[in-house]
């Protein structure tokens, strides 16, 4: 039995979730007995495909063909489905982002495979195949049984961990075909933020709410995400309002981010807020109003004014560093 690990690269080069993604893979391989097959769309140069083997990927197929090099669902789909057969996988894992999120069912619905996403930790058991996730915006955890002879997968961002297990690692092309005519999506213009730490990626994200009164009160925020070295976010409400880019927005009907630390600024604690932030490893919040919502959340709370606060936090990082 093999498990199949469905990577992304950015630019030609992996970035922590594909290491996560395999790290993952490897551990379930062990506790099935089976190898791991990592598999790259797009032009990967062969010394970063390598990579994955310190991961524990004892093989990496590519592909490389132009009609790939714009995400296409249907496509990508068709494509993962043969190699899945081809190499009789019993475990696919994909990542549970946008591309994760528009790969993975149809995949199910082509290998007539059962599926979980958004698992967070390793099975905990193979027989029968049992996955743990969280349920119900974060505030419970369920356990989901998969039945089918196929098993597909997507793990939660920054859930798992790093763990380099190298191993021996064989790349080669895929011998599989790429069938154009599925492939519908074109991209007629691109725009490339530089310099700004992704939110998906972060492990440290600050984040404001509209307890921060006004948009000119943004700067000391900023300042401290610059000295921890943290993406920015915020609240649906501040997004709204125009305070701050949408693609900072995070929470149930925004970005859903796990990061190592999340430190919550003049934001309440919102239900649909926390869904999308519940998934962080610690919760630092920040907020005058000591009955807030978000200290229910948080593993560590300071009520006070934001304004005094956060200069002050922005120096002791400083001076740690």
């Amino acid at each position: 039995m093999s498990v199949l690990v469905f990577t992304e690269n950015w630019d030609g080069k992996f970035k922590k979730l594909t290491y996560e993604l395999v790290s993952w893979a490897s551990e379930v391989a062990k506790m099935i007995n089976g190898t791991v097959t990592a598999l790259s769309i797009g032009s990967v140069a062969e010394g970063e495909l390598e990579k994955l083997g310190n991961y524990g990927a004892g093989k990496v197929l590519t592909v490389e063909t132009p009609a790939l090099n714009t995400l296409d669902s249907q496509a990508y789909a068709a494509l993962l489905s043969e190699v899945v057969l081809k190499e009789k996988a019993s475990v696919v894992i994909l990542s549970n982002n946008n591309m994760g999120k528009a790969v993975a069912p149809r995949l199910s619905v082509r290998l007539k495979a059962g599926i979980c996403s958004g698992v967070s930790k390793l099975p905990l058991s193979t027989d029968p195949f049992t996955v743990y996730k969280r349920a119900y915006s974060g505030n419970a955890f369920s356990r989901v049984v998969i039945k089918s002879d196929i098993k597909i997968v997507t793990l939660a961002q920054n859930s798992f961990g790093i763990i380099e297990n190298p191993v021996n690692v064989t790349v080669e092309k895929a011998n599989v075909a790429v069938d154009n005519s599925l492939v519908h999506t074109q991209v007629k213009d691109v725009e490339k933020q530089s310099g700004k730490i992704l939110l998906t990626d972060a492990d440290i994200v600050v984040s404001g709410g509209r307890g921060m009164k006004s948009p000119d009160n943004w700067t000391p925020l900023l300042e401290l995400a610059e000295a921890l070295g943290a993406a920015t976010a915020c609240s649906r409400p501040v997004s709204d309002e125009g305070w701050r880019p949408h693609e900072e927005h995070t929470g149930q009907t925004g970005k859903i981010i796990s990061p190592n630390l999340y430190l919550a600024v003049g934001i309440s604690g919102a239900t649909q807020h926390l869904a999308g932030v519940s998934a962080s490893k610690y919760i630092v919040a920040v907020n005058t109003d000591k009955d807030a919502p978000i200290f229910e959340a948080a593993q560590y709370g300071i009520v006070g004014d934001a304004m005094k606060i956060l200069p002050q936090l922005a120096e002791a990082v400083k001076h740690i560093k």
